[in-house]
């Protein structure tokens, strides 16, 4: 059973990834270094933060490179918000008697700023902060207060967690709502991957508090059983097709979609679905293609897929609104839909319809 919850603090239970990128652009510019795309930093970022300097600023001095971060990046605070699920994943620690800590590299000034804005900090029983390797760190906070490795979990969203969890000999869950993506994360060999806190609570609620089921219990069907699912390639009035880039499908971009619900139909459930995840009615539903999806190494999970894949055409005029499956939406010709990073079964799908 875990009865301590270790969680880092940038990417874990606060996004400040788009201040930090913007921070570190500003940084390298100054030096005259080229700046990097997101995808390219969430791809190249790493900590200790000496090696991403190594790699990237070589020539300049550690000490100037962070003496020029902190010059700027406190007039990005307040573009640091709370991620989605965390304060009810926070709460349900305080619920079941879960001691809370946090191990983080942020330091104390930034972190002071940031609880206070978002309220974390009462959630939270200890903070170990500015940990340059934390690595290095995770032993001193179990002796310190008594924690016992097996009943230990340490939730990050970074590589680094997760070796700092194997190096503490502690239990590790990886989050995608941070810095490193699908691929990084389970190269790394977290004990589970979660596309976000509210995942991680639904399992710990299902297994009595822990990452696995309780010996004796029942395995979850769900978890057993191919998983029935609908998407669309949605076109609007102009012949352009949504598309949706989401972290569990390794920042692949794809069509929206979703399960499908007990007792519900599958035109029913991909109106749900589209509705849920970008506020579009749909109209002129056809069903093209169904796809297995057996254990596909782009979703972030092992899972046995059966994909029933629509046209459809976004019906009014109504604007995209995304919910926090999603993280960014195009617009475009299918030509251009083509030529992004798409998920293979939305590939198959687009290829699959007369060009």
């Amino acid at each position: 059973m875990i009865r301590n919850v270790i969680f880092d603090w940038s990417g874990t239970l606060v996004d400040d990834l788009p201040a930090v990128w913007t921070t570190t652009n500003e940084v390298l510019i100054d030096f005259g270094l080229p700046e990097l795309t997101l995808d390219e930093f969430r791809a190249q970022f790493c900590l200790p933060f000496e090696t991403f300097y190594r790699a990237f600023a070589a020539p300049i001095p550690l000490a100037q490179l962070e003496e020029r971060f902190h010059a700027r990046f406190p007039a990005r605070q307040d573009s640091v918000t709370e991620l989605p699920h965390a304060r009810e994943f926070l709460k349900f620690c305080r619920r079941h008697g879960l001691r809370t800590f946090v191990l983080s590299t942020v330091i104390e000034e930034y972190f002071r700023v940031q609880s206070t804005a978002t309220g974390f900090g009462q959630y939270l029983d200890h903070t170990h902060l500015g940990a340059r390797d934390k690595r290095l760190e995770i032993g001193g906070l179990l002796s310190r207060h008594g924690l016992e490795p097996e009943e230990t979990l340490f939730i990050g969203d970074m590589q680094h967690d997760i070796e700092t969890a194997r190096h503490g000999g502690v239990r590790s869950c990886a989050v995608l709502t941070g810095y490193n993506g699908v691929e990084q994360l389970r190269s790394s060999g977290p004990d589970l991957i979660v596309e976000h806190l509210g995942e991680l609570q639904a399992i710990l609620e299902r297994n009595g508090i822990d990452l696995r089921p309780q010996p004796g219990t029942i395995r979850d069907g769900s978890a057993a059983l191919p998983v029935v699912t609908v998407g669309a390639l949605i076109y609007d009035d102009a012949g352009e097709v949504l598309m949706v880039r989401t972290r569990k499908w390794s920042n692949l971009w794809g069509i929206p979609g979703g399960k499908v619900k007990y007792g519900e139909t599958l035109e029913a459930a991909l109106r749900r679905e589209t509705m849920e995840e970008t506020a579009l009615e749909l109209a002129e539903i056809r069903c093209v293609l169904v796809q297995d999806c057996i254990r596909s190494e782009e979703f972030y999970r092992e899972a046995h897929f059966v994909l029933v894949n629509y046209t459809a055409r976004r019906l009014g005029t109504n604007a995209v609104r995304l919910n926090d499956e999603a993280q960014e939406y195009r617009w475009l010709p299918v030509s251009d839909a083509l030529q992004l990073r798409l998920n293979r079964p939305t590939r198959v799908l687009i290829e699959s319809l007369p060009q």
